[in-house]
């Protein structure tokens, strides 16, 4: 009788077990998982309830807790939260997809030769486009001219964008149809001249006497571009991107395409400062909605290293007479801080150079005055007069710096820089993010690779993907391997106040997650270099 009793007592608490779980969409279990909360704690489990986690524990704790009909075995693999990349051009890279010759990685000037007239023979189309050139990498690392381009396309356009989107390469018929002679003059940009004539080669706001005459992609051909761009973002574990710089249009086709369902990507929009981007969003105040945020001007102060068109405080040691180019007056920069402060709007400014690092610091110091929660922002602060370093603290500006840039630059920054202020502030991630405990971390993409991976390695190891060089470039500036992975997590959320929505694996927190093959924290360095995105999920659905 007595055995009995207990039978049926074990069978009631059983039933009362199953009646108290909660349903849930999703449970991951069995996994590594990096929460990336405060403590960097990992568990094994976690539930998802409409898009956002609201458990984390053991696989025993979530599975007593809760029911599921999609369970997700990880089998042992290793889950961090979704990829961010805190400065991209995601939609610049879509168009590039639809209308641009690839030219990254090329050889010399014989190679984008054949790659761009092969491209048109198979395209066609009015011009001919081209992007992601370095002369770097070339043999003789010189711009170009334009002779073979006259050659081969003398009555159709072409412009080539180098890798940095800084310097326009075109022909003769670009430069016939943009009005520019020997003796055309832009603010802010340059037209390189040869023998006393033009070159080709355009310089920052240059590229905009010839870029605007280019036909605009329709509509179509952008929405498709937008799709193509997140597939593959999605294939490198990316969930989310800031897109530094944007026009009304664009932003508002991005919140179509997200309301619709077809964009998942969870977008940042940098605004550019037009008027319209102004009486549309900027006197309305920050936007932020579930896939979309505006709420920062994006500005330009100089232009690249590469092409010389870095502000610098002195002079290219590579370029006696150049010291770069400053893109606006400061009165300009002072007007666009004025309205973005009175409208609790965030800027953002391209600053390469120690020239426009220190204009810009000292302009948002104006405004600022102290400590402050507006995370305003310097994009890159590749290259920082040391006693300007600590003006990202005493303002409370926030470094968004892009790793993989001084992998690309190490192996002819010296020449631009020289030694003394190359060792001296130049790609100074630890030194930035010890100035307020944090920073988000990007690639620039399609300036870089879409790889949210190569940014890891080079953050923390600080070389090219052959090792070299050994010890790491600049190797005290290097982050360590958790401070890289927050600064592609949970802090590019934070630098676009999302740091309570997204970011990390927490509960209340959206369920974006990627699942790897290669436990980041332990790898090494050529296990990181090639580790595999298993998955990627987006609010608990599986994107890749």
């Amino acid at each position: 009788m007595r055995r009995k009793i207990v039978f049926v007592l074990l069978i009631s608490i059983a039933m009362i077990s199953c009646n108290t779980q909660k349903p849930a969409d999703l449970i991951v279990t069995n996994g590594t998982v990096y929460t990336l909360n405060d403590a960097f704690t990992k568990v094994e489990s976690f539930a998802v309830v409409d898009g956002k986690i609201v458990s984390t524990g053991s696989t025993e704790e979530i599975l007593a807790e809760y029911t599921s009909e999609n369970i997700l075995d990880a089998a042992g693999k290793f889950v961090y939260p979704g990829f961010n990349d805190a400065h991209t051009h995601f939609n610049g890279y879509g168009e590039n997809l639809m209308q641009y010759a690839d030219l990254r990685g090329t050889s010399g000037p014989e190679e984008i030769y054949e790659i761009i007239v092969a491209h048109h023979e198979k395209f066609g189309g009015e011009w001919v486009l081209g992007r992601s050139w370095d002369q770097n990498d070339w043999q003789v690392a010189e711009f170009p001219d334009n002779t073979k381009l006259d050659e081969l396309f003398p009555d159709i356009p072409v412009y080539l964008v180098r890798v940095d989107g800084h310097a326009g390469w075109c022909n003769s018929k670009a430069l016939e149809m943009a009005g520019i002679t020997a003796e055309t003059k832009v603010t802010g940009g340059l037209v390189e001249l040869k023998n006393d004539q033009p070159t080709g080669i355009l310089i920052d706001n240059a590229m905009g006497l010839v870029s605007r005459l280019i036909p605009p992609i329709t509509s179509e051909q952008q929405r498709l571009g937008l799709l193509e761009a997140q597939k593959n973002c999605f294939g490198a574990g990316l969930t989310s991107v800031t897109d530094a710089g944007l026009d009304k249009s664009t932003a508002l086709l991005m919140e179509e395409m997200q309301k619709s369902g077809e964009l998942k990507m969870r977008i940042n929009a940098m605004l550019n400062p037009s008027e319209e981007n102004f009486e549309y969003f900027v006197k309305n105040g920050p936007k932020k909605e579930e896939r979309l945020v505006v709420n920062t001007i994006k500005l330009f102060a100089d232009g690249a290293l590469g092409s010389r068109g870095a502000l610098l405080l002195e002079d290219y040691s590579d370029d006696p007479g150049n010291s770069g180019i400053q893109i606006e007056a400061q009165e300009y920069y002072d007007n666009i801080c004025r309205q973005a402060y009175e409208n609790n709007f965030a800027v953002a400014t391209h600053c390469i150079g120690d020239g426009a690092n220190r204009l810009m610091l000292d302009t948002y110091g104006k405004f600022l005055k102290g400590k402050n929660d507006r995370r305003w922002r310097i994009e890159h602060a590749q290259i920082i007069y040391p006693d300007d370093i600590e003006k990202f603290a005493r303002f409370s500006i926030v470094p968004s710096v892009q790793a993989t840039h001084a992998t690309s630059d190490m192996y002819w920054a010296g020449d631009r820089l020289g030694e003394e202020r190359l060792n001296n502030g130049a790609y100074a991630y630890q030194s930035l993010l010890n100035q307020l405990g944090w920073l988000p971390n990007g690639t620039d993409f399609p300036v870089e690779e879409i790889y949210p991976l190569f940014t890891f390695y080079a953050s923390v190891f600080r070389t090219g993907h052959d090792g070299w060089p050994e010890g790491g470039f600049l190797i005290e500036e290097a982050l360590t391997r958790e401070q890289a992975l927050r600064s592609m997590t949970i802090w590019p959320a934070k630098a676009s106040f999302e740091e309570k929505e997204k970011g990390s694996l927490e509960p209340a927190k959206y369920a974006d997650f990627v699942i790897l093959d290669t436990d980041l924290m332990t790898a090494s360095q050529q296990e990181v270099l090639h580790a595999k995105i298993e998955s990627t999920w987006i609010a608990g659905e599986k994107v890749f």
